[in-house]
């Protein structure tokens, strides 16, 4: 470590001279952008490919799994182990490869189709890649997903105790299925094209996660669909007379995608409605706004003819903006005017019909009997404009970060720059943005018939304005970076929001009706009667047995309240109707608690709940410090039960002797790493601090970094930022005897005097404000995060899905050899209140809902009825085993979690963090010596938290009462028989 840094400050500035002069002779950017440093998107390889003369005639190869080359013999499966496949089949898993020949006739795009069965819960998705020839073609065929089908549990809807029907429970379905290979994120108008050379071409299809049999390829060139002139020309047939069949949308056959879900709707412009319960009267709504969802449902026609097809709808997008559906019959897409149609923006509902320009509605000629109608959101008509956003953002981030190099990050507003002799061509490139994104502006209104525009055209616009003004005097531009790409407001920051809203295709359906010259029923009802239902309902309002969630509580009710959103709560009430009563005769009523902090005052009024969920883990002790708290310890089996949790997440619910709270949930601060851009570099993932700082610079050579918390949080350091440097040293927070600090101990000086110098002399960023989209684009494609971002990179980032991973915590290197990676890990925790009449009975209900096969249920439910990002970071470590994550994730977290410290509470803990803060601050922002700046903290520090303890009864007039013991790891393994 002491070696690294005597190299380092002389690297440094080597590296800034020549950077100086490298951006002297006119280099704009660093040696490579993260863009380059991987494939090319497919958008732009795509139309390179498409500018060649390419007329292909129909060609079409299967190529059976028992050909596939570069398998191993336990993958193969015999016909009778073919799930009814009739042939030999390849088991494809554990990130193996498998590769087939292909021989074309001629140079072309060539689709990729195959047959496949998934096998496994289908939480995770069932991931692979392909390469041609031993390469990936574009970066979009470094992930592609093999959906699964699901149906619900049960075709009719369960209800809960108040009557109300509950969203249904859902089954993967284990079915062969044939999927092309499509972009994941299911953004590109038709299947991805392969570029294949005249003869034999090699292609491989590796494994990224899931698992599957496998049955054929099929390599064949694209099909073109025909015109609706022409699918009319192909069937003689009438317009059939008298039919008229509705369907109820939310009974779907079956769907890809376990979270697009029935709705209950309060209107009666739907059906079925009632005024006192709720109904799933609807389907769909926010749950079905992903590009690729598709619902499947099966209808059957009396006779052959020609049938019209109208939906009711809601689509009330929140900008706006249309949205956007392909039609398929019986897994078809009929013609070219069924991909991609446009649902208009309406606050009303609306019986959208399927039909031309002119208005006319669209025939669609049915056999008698039974066939299947599938609708899937489609945002692959904004593809374009998101492409160029993007593209506009990675540009905008280089242009910041050439001018940060040159100005040393200085954004002195009466310190002027010439800029533009360093970068000549800035004015042209903020002029050229601003064109190509008005261009993209006026593109989106040729989509949408509205005159007013949408709030997504109006965000661009404001983007466009202020590159134009940003181009009138560009050597302002090094003092205005906040309009740029930094701040809330900023033209970076207005394209990500948008990036995010445009995508989204969201749309509610109540019904569909296939039918002939038949006149279809408003979809909105009268005035008076939405009127009546109104009414009606305001007066079952007055009812002591109304239609909603509350229930009167009686003495033997246990009340908790739940510090969680309503699913949250619905979904926890039902569960423990289900299993927890019956099996005890408890009763049980959750309520929603939107603030935390009432607890405090409803303690004060006596009016506190007999159990609280879903809690800050600092809450417990504030409460416990005021007698407020039940100790748990005092419950029999609390010793063995305590087992479950990790040792280090108990220590800030502890007082003396006593602990006054569980680990309900886990947070967990791990290392981030892009795959794909440290393999381009070569750059190994580091396992210490002195291996992050090797890799430092061969990172911002190309203009990237290495992200830690430090510079996420903005002013203030709290103690997940700084406390894990002080473990990691082997220094501490506090004295033994709890009452004094320890920051100024030799060991704690150290760990403070490196987390600064990480800014000071190594370079790091000192604040940015999203991790997770500097990480999507590449500039910081390695950091230090929590469990907020592995939500937001599994659910919202599908573009570089398999293409990142997660490793413990760096730390530091002891004298045996061992690395100490100590970090906090804050999650939410559950408590029993003191003036509780049952606390026997609430011990019992924390004893359920805590054990691993309660939370692993809970776990598995929250994700598949409610998507990717209900995911659940149980503290039950043993549950968390079996959470629905890729298996290798989870091995990373539980290894970090072995080093779970949190920080112990004491009565002056916040002005320990507090002054920790300023130090940081004083020593990075003012350049003060380290431990004079410690030394100043600590004189604050002592006097209040001996304030503090007198306050507490732990000292009087400055002398000790009685000591305060600062609860340890070693503690909690002493007590729960580690």
């Amino acid at each position: 470590m002491k070696l690294t840094r005597l190299v380092w400050p002389v690297a440094l500035v080597l590296l800034f001279v020549l950077n100086t002069q490298v951006y002297a002779e006119g280099n704009n950017g660093p040696d490579k952008s993260a863009e380059e440093v991987v494939e090319e998107k497919y958008h732009s390889v795509l139309n390179d490919w498409n500018k060649e003369e390419m007329d292909s005639k129909p060609f079409e190869a299967a190529v059976p799994s028992s050909e596939f080359t570069n398998v191993k013999k336990d993958q193969l499966r015999t016909a009778s182990e073919s799930k009814e496949y009739g042939d030999r089949v390849l088991y494809w898993a554990n990130q193996e490869a498998a590769s087939f020949e292909v021989e074309v006739p001629e140079d072309g795009l060539y689709e990729l189709a195959f047959d496949y069965y998934p096998l496994g819960d289908g939480v995770i998705p069932i991931e692979g890649a392909i390469k041609v020839n031993g390469e990936f073609p574009f970066y979009e065929s470094r992930r592609i997903v093999f959906p699964m089908n699901w149906e619900n549990q049960k075709k009719k809807f369960e209800k809960d105790r108040f009557g109300n029907e509950m969203v249904p429970k859902q089954k993967a379905i284990n079915e062969w299925m044939t999927a092309k290979a499509e972009d994941a994120s299911h953004l590109q108008a038709e299947p991805l094209k392969y570029h294949l050379e005249k003869g034999k071409n090699t292609i491989s299809l590796e494994n990224v996660r899931g698992e599957m049999l496998i049955g054929k390829a099929v390599i064949a060139t694209p099909e073109k669909l025909h015109a609706y002139k022409e699918y009319v020309k192909k069937t003689e047939g009438d317009l059939v007379k008298d039919q008229l069949l509705e369907y109820e949308a939310e009974h779907p056959w079956k769907k890809n995608s376990s979270y697009i879900r029935p709705v209950a709707t309060q209107d009666s412009s739907v059906s079925p409605y009632d005024a006192k319960l709720l109904v799933l009267n609807t389907y769909g709504g926010e749950s079905w706004q992903t590009s690729g969802q598709r619902t499947d449902w099966k209808v059957k026609v009396k006779e052959d003819g020609y049938y019209r097809l109208t939906f009711k709808a809601l689509q009330n997008k929140s900008t706006g903006a249309p949205v956007f559906r392909t039609l398929s019959i019986d897994g078809s897409i009929p013609f070219k005017e069924a991909a991609h149609f446009s649902i208009p923006f309406s606050k009303d509902w609306k019986n959208v019909t399927l039909q031309d320009e002119e208005g006319d509605p669209y025939m669609f000629y049915l056999t008698k009997g039974e066939h299947v109608i599938g609708l899937e959101a489609d945002g692959s008509p904004v593809e374009r404009v998101l492409y160029k956003m993007n593209e506009v953002s990675k540009e905008i981030e280089e242009l910041s970060l050439s001018i940060k190099k040159l100005t040393g990050n200085q954004q002195d507003q009466s310190r002027g720059w010439k800029i533009s002799e360093y970068i000549p061509d800035i004015e042209d490139r903020l002029v050229g943005w601003s064109d190509s994104l008005e261009k993209e502006a006026e593109y989106m209104r040729t989509l949408s018939d509205r005159e007013k525009d949408s709030s997504e055209i109006v965000s661009l616009m404001l983007a466009v304005d202020k590159l134009r003004n940003l181009a009138k005097s560009p050597n302002e531009v090094p003092s205005r970076l906040n309009e740029l790409s930094e701040g809330s407001n900023s033209v970076a920051q207005l394209m990500g929001n948008l990036t995010l809203d445009i995508q989204k295709q969201p749309l509610l359906l109540d019904s569909f009706y296939i039918y002939g010259d038949e006149e279809l029923p408003k979809a909105e009802n009268a005035w008076y009667k939405k009127f009546y239902a109104g009414m009606k309902r305001f007066a079952l309002s007055f009812t002591s047995d109304t239609f909603t969630t509350s229930e009167a509580k009686d003495d033997k009710t246990i009340e908790v309240w739940v510090n969680r959103p309503r699913q949250y709560v619905e979904l926890i009430q039902n569960m423990a109707d289900q299993s927890f009563t019956p099996e005890t005769g408890i009763k049980v009523k959750f309520s929603l608690m939107p603030d935390e902090q009432k607890l405090i005052l409803a303690n004060a009024a006596d009016k506190q709940p007999d159990v609280a969920l879903g809690i800050s883990n600092w809450l417990p002790y504030e409460l416990a410090m005021r007698g407020a708290a039940a100790d748990l310890k005092q419950f029999d089996g609390f010793n063995a039960y305590s087992k479950q949790f990790s040792p280090g997440a108990f220590l800030p619910m502890m007082v003396e002797d006593g602990v006054y709270a569980l680990p309900e949930t886990q947070d967990f601060f791990v290392l981030y790493s892009r795959k794909d851009i440290l393999n381009a570099l070569d750059v190994p993932v580091p396992d210490t601090w002195d291996d992050t700082l090797e890799i430092l610079p061969e990172l911002q050579r190309y203009g990237m970094n290495f992200y830690t918390p430090m510079a996420g949080a903005v002013g203030f350091k709290p103690f997940q930022t700084t406390a894990p440097f002080i473990y990691q040293f082997q220094g501490d927070l506090y004295e033994e005897d709890g009452m004094k600090t320890a920051i100024d101990s030799e060991n704690s000086l150290e760990a403070i005097q490196f987390m600064t110098d990480l800014n000071t002399v190594y370079s790091m960023p000192l604040q940015v404000p999203n991790f997770y989209n500097h990480f999507r684009y590449g500039t910081l494609p390695i950091g230090i995060s929590n469990f907020e971002t592995y939500v937001q990179l599994t659910s919202a980032a599908p573009e570089i899905a398999g293409w990142w991973d997660i490793s413990p915590y760096p730390g530091v290197k002891q004298e045996d050899g061992t690395v100490d990676r100590w970090a906090t890990g804050s999650g939410q925790s559950a408590m029993i209140f003191d003036r509780s009449k049952q606390k026997d009975e609430a011990w019992e209900l924390l004893q359920w809902w805590l054990s691993t096969d309660t939370q692993t249920e809970f776990a598995s439910s929250l994700q598949t009825l409610y998507g990717p990002e209900y995911m659940w970071n149980t503290a039950n470590i043993e549950a968390f085993k079996t959470l629905p994550w890729p298996e290798e994730h989870k091995q990373a977290i539980l290894k970090q979690w072995e080093y779970l410290r949190e920080v112990p509470k004491t009565p002056g803990a916040y002005m320990v963090e507090r002054e920790l803060s300023n130090a940081w601050n004083r020593i990075v922002f003012d350049g003060e010596n380290t431990r004079s700046a410690v030394d100043d903290s600590v004189i604050a520090i002592d006097r209040e938290m001996e304030r503090k303890m007198e306050e507490f009864g732990y000292m009087k007039d400055g002398k000790v009462v009685k000591p305060y013991p600062i609860p340890s790891i070693d503690e909690v393994k002493k007590w729960s028989g580690e």
